[in-house]
């Protein structure tokens, strides 16, 4: 199994790390949105010399980012074909599938009363909410009425999502999966109700002021509605390492052994823990904090200063690489910070490709976040996947 120009695959999901507004954004209520563009405009400081080395300023033009020539990197921008902007969608094209169908939405109408009905009789506990609306702010709104009344708050946003808030001393984490688990199943009997995933949002705290949610959030996701390059790797007896959500989004399907992560910290340490892992095969991590924690709460400083974290680590990670790895900087959709509204933004997503013994290129734009799978399954001379293009050399 050595036969390949590359023994080991890092693909490193920066979520959300848009740069610049799709063709037809517009559709989504998305134009003018660059999400690195409008943080390198607008944040207080902003410093990213790794990203620049390897090329992120000749795909994302800004004062505040340097375009440095020659790039380290490969280095060029995705263009999304599936519909849609969600975590779903984003994931299950980059490992090579294409959405043509959006998962459905409930953010003007709330969830249908039947559903809710199902899932208080379920639980025997009353639902309050139902409305779209920020995880944070609805726990401030909501979370002292729901640790009076022992009820679900349940909400959801633009993204194809039912979350299911509860503090952690009022319905046991236990408790709170097994409902979502529930959830799960019943809006996978009707075709109308089969949101994307189900998350459970637990939370502590004593009143509305320190209310905060807590990492033990699980997600409850639509399996891949057909193979991945992750399970023709599987199958292939390669290892498929997933880091972070990355579990989650794909249900299990096509990972061989997972590791849960507590922040980008966590999940980039996690991540260059794995260069001194001996495996042969694809390790995919997810970075969650870019979105969760500012995109949707609209946070430019906090995002910006999340970058310039990951930027460090980045650098880390890539003086510790060997000549038998290839790394892969990837998002999957946009969450501009300045953009109108708490979601997603229908954004290009940057590729940035890197090994040590790798010749770089600034490439136009490419159709497809399949081409990561493309370029996976190129390299481990696996079944490739119908969409994308392979960036391997």
């Amino acid at each position: 199994m050595n036969n390949f120009p590359y023994r080991r695959i890092f693909v490193i999901v920066a979520d959300s790390l848009g740069v610049g507004a799709l063709p037809d954004a517009e559709k989504y209520d998305d134009a003018g949105a660059n999400t690195l563009g409008h943080i390198a405009q607008y944040a207080t400081s902003f410093k990213i010399p790794v990203l620049e080395s390897l090329g992120i300023g000749h795909i994302c033009p800004s004062d505040r980012i340097k375009k440095v020539t020659p790039p380290k990197a490969t280095v060029t921008k995705l263009q999304e074909i599936s519909v849609g902007k969600d975590t779903l969608t984003g994931h299950f094209e980059l490992m090579g599938l294409e959405v043509l169908t959006p998962f459905p939405s409930f953010t003007e109408t709330g969830f249908p009363q039947e559903l809710i009905d199902k899932l208080s009789s379920f639980c025997k506990r009353p639902v309050i909410g139902n409305i779209s609306a920020s995880g944070t702010e609805i726990i401030k709104e909501l979370g002292e009425e729901q640790m009076r009344t022992g009820a679900l708050i349940v909400y959801t946003s633009a993204d194809s999502v039912l979350q299911i808030a509860a503090h952690e001393e009022i319905i046991p984490l236990p408790e709170l999966y097994s409902i979502c688990e529930y959830a799960r199943k019943i809006t996978m009997e009707n075709p109308k109700w089969m949101v994307g995933r189900i998350i459970a949002r637990p939370y502590v705290g004593t009143n509305a002021s320190n209310f905060t949610r807590t990492t033990n959030r699980h997600d409850y996701a639509v399996k891949p509605f057909a193979k991945t390059t992750m399970d023709y790797l599987k199958e292939a007896g390669f290892d498929v390492i997933a880091i972070g959500k990355i579990n989650d989004i794909f249900d299990g399907e096509g990972i061989t052994e997972f590791y849960r992560t507590k922040s980008n910290r966590h999940g980039m340490e996690t991540t260059i823990a794995m260069l001194e892992k001996d495996f042969t095969g694809l390790c995919f991590t997810n970075l969650v904090d870019f979105d969760a924690l500012y995109g949707h709460r609209r946070d430019v400083d906090g995002y910006a200063k999340a970058i310039e974290e990951f930027d460090a680590q980045l650098g880390t990670f890539i003086s510790k690489m060997e000549d038998d790895c290839l790394l892969m900087v990837v998002a999957d959709h946009g969450n501009d910070p300045i953009h109108q509204g708490t979601d997603h933004t229908r954004e290009y997503v940057p590729l940035l490709i890197y090994a040590n013994n790798w010749q770089p290129e600034v490439l136009p734009t490419q159709k497809s976040l399949g081409c990561v799978a493309q370029t996976i399954a190129d390299n481990f001379k696996i079944q490739k996947p119908k969409i994308g293009t392979s960036l391997l050399k």
